[in-house]
């Protein structure tokens, strides 16, 4: 077996045991974001994926105390939690609501932004899987163009582009957002580090391969997401304040046809659909290279 880069904690918070599908993602995220997090951590999770992930009541595989709350509530929920051990002066916990991209794009933004706007003390963590995956892969706003969903079939895939997330966040001057990805996990690991030494509202997007939704092959997980950095779908940066923008990985890159043919929910793509995707792709990477250019 070989051994785990020094960088990544070998503590193991999470344990065996979870009942996510082969290649989720959401499932290696949470393992290496509680490596870096520790013991010292109260989980806040709403409806989503990882409320059955987490396993039947009353066996729970994090390995922190879980709170599970209502689709909506993650961020308001975990503000609750933070006001608790304010009061009863535990400052030393971590608070991280960990929500799908229905519950942070769609159903919780509501209070994701009044808890954002507030400034408040906790880690939001969007695991983003593209869908609502645990109810059947309806599409959500966090689904990308031209893809296939159950309620945006192959004859009319998704005609909407996925809702910027981070510029969302980034509006709201908080002190710190990431987007992290599991085929990378030193720089997720060094994230999460960086959120836990900073006070106030951190956001981390990690983006999270689902193979049932996805309609992709369980062992190419991981592939599949060093090529969603690669081709630029998803690069990996950071927001410091809401304005200060920093690239942390920038690997040669490859064309976007690369990540979407290992996906069956692209299969039916036109070769100009796929020209469009490219388009799009450039165009946002060319409008991140701005931003970081004008932040330092």
């Amino acid at each position: 077996m070989s051994q785990i880069p020094v960088s990544v904690p070998a503590q193991e918070i999470m344990g065996s045991g979870h009942v996510a599908c082969p290649g989720c993602g959401a499932a290696m995220a949470m393992r290496n974001a509680l490596k870096v997090l520790g013991p010292k951590t109260v989980v806040v999770i709403p409806a989503c994926c990882w409320s059955v992930i987490d396993g039947p009541t009353p066996h729970s595989v994090v390995g922190v105390p879980v709170i599970h709350t209502a689709f909506e509530t993650a961020a308001i929920t975990a503000t609750g939690v933070r006001a608790g051990l304010r009061a009863r002066g535990e400052e030393d916990v971590n608070v991280m609501a960990w929500a799908g991209d229905g519950g942070t794009f769609d159903i919780g933004f509501q209070s994701l932004s009044g808890a954002a706007e507030r400034n408040e003390d906790i880690i939001y963590v969007c695991y983003d899987n593209e869908a609502y995956m645990n109810t059947g892969i309806q599409r959500s706003s966090a689904t990308p163009w031209g893809a296939w969903t159950t309620t945006t079939p192959v004859n009319n895939p998704k005609s909407r582009p996925k809702k910027n997330i981070v510029d969302a966040l980034a509006a709201h001057h908080i002190p710190y957002i990431a987007t992290a990805s599991v085929a990378y996990p030193e720089d997720l690991v060094k994230k999460f580090e960086r959120a836990k030494s900073i006070r106030g509202m951190r956001f981390i997007h990690i983006l999270s391969p689902c193979p049932p939704g996805w309609k992709s092959v369980p062992e190419q997980s991981i592939r599949i997401s060093r090529l969603a950095v690669k081709s630029r779908v998803f690069p990996l940066f950071e927001v410091l304040d809401g304005w200060k923008y920093r690239l942390t990985q920038d690997p040669e890159p490859v064309p976007v046809n690369e990540y979407l043919r290992l996906q069956g929910r692209f299969r039916h793509l036109t070769p100009e659909a796929i020209d469009q995707i490219q388009q799009d792709v450039d165009s946002r990477w060319n409008q991140l290279q701005q931003r970081i250019a004008s932040s330092f």
